[in-house]
């Protein structure tokens, strides 16, 4: 990775599940030009991987504590996280 590309999880707690939110999650990145996938966990929450410029990334992270319109935010954990994904943002399934 170049230095101005960095790679983060996103872990999003609160009423993120049956909100569109993770449709939403991939409109946003894929607007910001990151790759990376989003899915819902069996605990209720969602995950993100975002891998792009630390700008677009941190601009995802950002939107992520806001939520998609009706979804409710409780919190948002971000680590790093090796930026090892495929080319494009993906939904992928609930684990």
């Amino acid at each position: 990775m170049s230095e101005d590309r960095i790679a983060r999880r996103i872990h999003i707690t609160g009423k993120v599940q049956a909100v569109w939110f993770r449709a939403w999650t991939v409109e946003q990145a894929s607007e910001l030009g990151l790759d990376g996938w989003v899915r819902n966990r069996l605990d209720g929450s969602v995950e993100a991987v975002a891998a792009g410029p630390a700008a677009r990334v941190e601009e995802l992270i950002a939107r992520c504590h806001r939520g998609s319109p009706a979804s409710r935010v409780d919190k948002v954990i971000v680590e790093e996280t090796p930026g090892i994904v495929a080319a494009g943002f993906a939904q992928k399934p609930t684990v």
